[in-house]
């Protein structure tokens, strides 16, 4: 009964993950009809500047998310370290919790710059676009990072109940 459960939320969260694929290609189409808009009105240095923001964009929050994620598995080892783990890899757990930590930081970092890059970019584009077509912009900058955002945690729900399926099909004689 267990496994039928897992089994239909598995299916559950790959329909929901489609969904939401379907709507990151909706949003791909609004922004390649922006990009073409731009080409049209901004130089071709705006234009790589709007183009690598956007490619950096989906760049930094993925690493930013995976990092988080594998800091979080980390993070749960850690919690379930008892009396029997043994003295190296309690120290192994820990460097990575170290390491994950530095990166995920970077990432944050990266980030900020990314953020600063984004105000950069809506300024250069406020001189071509009436302020309707600035908030459009805007908001597909706000979907874009929504639907990365929510790809990537249906990617990991989908892996999680994956393993707990094969955790309790190999549990079961």
């Amino acid at each position: 009964e267990l496994m039928a459960r897992l089994q239909r939320r598995l299916r559950a969260l790959r329909e929901e993950r489609e969904q939401v694929l379907s709507e990151s290609r909706e949003c791909a189409r609004w922004g390649e009809r922006l990009e073409l808009r731009l080409r049209e009105l901004c130089s071709p240095g705006e234009l790589r500047r709007y183009c690598s923001f956007l490619g950096d964009l989906e760049t930094v929050l993925s690493l930013l998310l995976c990092l988080s994620c594998r800091l979080a598995r980390v993070q749960s080892a850690i919690s379930r370290v008892d009396g029997s783990t043994g003295a190296e890899e309690k120290q192994s757990l820990s460097e990575r919790h170290q390491l994950l930590s530095r990166q995920r930081e970077d990432a944050k970092d990266l980030k900020e710059n990314l953020d600063r890059r984004e105000r950069v970019v809506s300024g250069i584009l406020a001189k071509y676009l009436t302020e309707q077509q600035l908030q459009d912009y805007q908001h597909f900058v706000q979907v874009k990072t929504s639907l990365l955002i929510e790809q990537k945690d249906l990617e990991e729900q989908i892996k999680f109940f994956k393993e707990q399926l094969e955790n309790l099909d190999q549990s079961i004689p």
